[in-house]
């Protein structure tokens, strides 16, 4: 059976979700991990040519949560970018050289305001509702959080491995810790850009929303009345780690705060999906006049053969 189709949008929010091979801690917070991952993801966003803008994101050991607005099919390549490149250069910090990701990537579209702020609620919420922190800001991952309550703005660095390999037969960048010198290193800016439905609010306003939304979250875990494992168990765990539980529930077609919201973007993807595969029918049969939907990727067509359906 294969994936169903992804729909864009002209212009939409998106709360993007990936989680790691087998729910493996191959994300697992390191200075050296946030640092790379850091990197990649403003990296990710520069390459987009501002298609991309980024308003929130956490990274958890084994997945890691976006909150994005992207233009027309531009999520698809810049998720492409970040997880290809996150793959490659955290698998090398952490030794793991099979698939990094369990499968593709869930992006739903935010529909209304109310849910805008609950997915940055959900976000910001991380390590504090599973119990591994009793504070969000003790999180010892890559979060939005400081850059939400100081500079917008973040440097980290990107490390250029094509530079590097320009370099290739110095012993000084020989070996795995090569590809992680000051030499291949580039410092790039990572910004996390107001919620949308924030922009009427001052600099310190959005800060005390953002800090009212962390403190209901951890008054939820204090009722709860557990302890939390503590950051530095959260560090002490091996990469290579399998849970034995993973905690799984079905992606939604999309976040709103009213079923209305909900109906109307069902009713749009299946006329989309409709659309798509009565395109798709005529191509098959050799008429490669018909019109896909927007922003869809068509079927691939060999020099005078058949479509083929990815």
């Amino acid at each position: 059976m294969g994936w169903p189709l992804r729909m864009f949008q002209e212009e939409c929010l998106y709360f993007v979700t990936s989680r790691c091979f087998q729910g493996r801690l191959l994300l697992r917070p390191s200075a050296e991990v946030n640092e790379v991952v850091g990197g990649v993801l403003a990296r990710a966003i520069q390459q987009s040519a501002g298609n991309v803008r980024l308003h929130a994101f956490t990274f958890a050991s084994n997945h890691f949560h976006l909150l994005v607005w992207a233009r027309g099919a531009a999520l698809a390549g810049f998720m492409q970018y970040l997880r290809a490149n996150l793959s490659r250069k955290v698998g090398k910090l952490v030794g793991w050289s099979g698939g990094f990701w369990e499968r593709r990537y869930s992006a739903e579209p935010v529909l209304d305001d109310t849910a805008l702020v609950g997915r940055l609620r959900y976000v910001l919420a991380h390590g504090v509702k599973e119990g591994l922190v009793e504070r969000s800001a003790e999180w010892p991952g890559l979060t939005c959080l400081p850059q939400l309550l100081g500079p917008a703005k973040r440097l980290f660095r990107w490390f250029n491995w094509t530079k590097r390999w320009s370099r290739r037969g110095r012993e000084d960048v020989a070996g795995a810790r090569g590809r992680f010198t000051e030499d291949c290193a580039e410092p790039v800016e990572l910004e996390v850009a107001p919620l949308p439905c924030w922009k009427g609010l001052s600099e310190e306003g959005r800060r005390r929303a953002v800090r009212g939304l962390v403190e209901e979250v951890e008054a939820e875990a204090r009722a709860r009345g557990k302890p939390a494992l503590g950051a530095r168990a959260v560090q002490a765990q091996h990469p290579h780690t399998r849970p034995e539980h993973l905690e799984r529930s079905p992606r939604p077609l999309g976040h709103a705060s009213t079923r209305q919201a909900l109906r109307e973007l069902r009713e749009q993807y299946q006329a989309f999906v409709s659309a798509f595969r009565e395109a798709a029918e005529r191509w098959r049969q050799g008429d490669f006049s018909a019109c896909f939907p927007p922003f869809s990727f068509p079927p691939r067509v060999q020099p005078g053969g058949v479509a083929r359906i990815l």
